[in-house]
């Protein structure tokens, strides 16, 4: 069984870039699993000092980066840049050695996020991430603020979910082989 993770960069309850995640979960391919990290908002902020004795919650997130075989990562883009959320959670991974080489499929949730996603490409790239790139993980999600999405729903995104996830996993395998 390939186990992925899947964060988002966004704490709001109607977050689109959740509701993208949440219908993926619903398209994998046989033979995998995917859980969605919720406690991103628990996190502390990264503290250097207190990288040897980190939190609970920041101990549960390696434990879960250690048994996992891939990452999925959606985040909007505030003033031209990742949430402070996503930024925080990937600082704490800084030091983690079971992140080296792990396959991260990051989604670019559209609507101007040209910014956030060059910078987690950058923040990804030096964690030594194994970056899957496909322009099919492009989405550009609606502006509804206030209102929960459902994308499991539509068959155009969840038909390229099942396209891109079958294909991340693929590549997944290599990088295991």
């Amino acid at each position: 069984m390939i186990q992925l993770l899947a964060i988002s960069g966004s704490l709001r309850a109607a977050s689109g870039n959740t509701a993208l995640l949440r219908a993926a979960m619903t398209c994998v391919p046989e033979g995998v699993q995917i859980s969605l990290y919720e406690d991103l908002a628990q996190l502390p902020i990264f503290n250097p000092d207190d990288d040897a004795r980190p939190s609970v919650y920041v101990q549960a997130l390696r434990g879960r980066l250690a048994h996992i075989d891939g990452l999925l990562i959606a985040s909007p883009e505030y003033a031209h840049g990742v949430t402070g959320a996503i930024k925080n959670a990937l600082d704490w991974l800084v030091s983690c050695e079971s992140f080296v080489d792990k396959p991260v499929l990051l989604f670019n949730t559209g609507n101007g996020a040209t910014h956030a996603h060059a910078a987690l490409l950058e923040t990804l790239r030096t964690m030594s991430a194994k970056l899957y790139a496909s322009p099919a993980a492009e989405f550009s999600l609606p502006r509804t603020p206030k209102v929960a999405i459902n994308f499991s729903s539509d068959e155009k995104v969840t038909s390229r979910l099942r396209e891109l996830l079958a294909d991340f996993v693929a590549t997944i395998g290599t990088v295991q082989a």
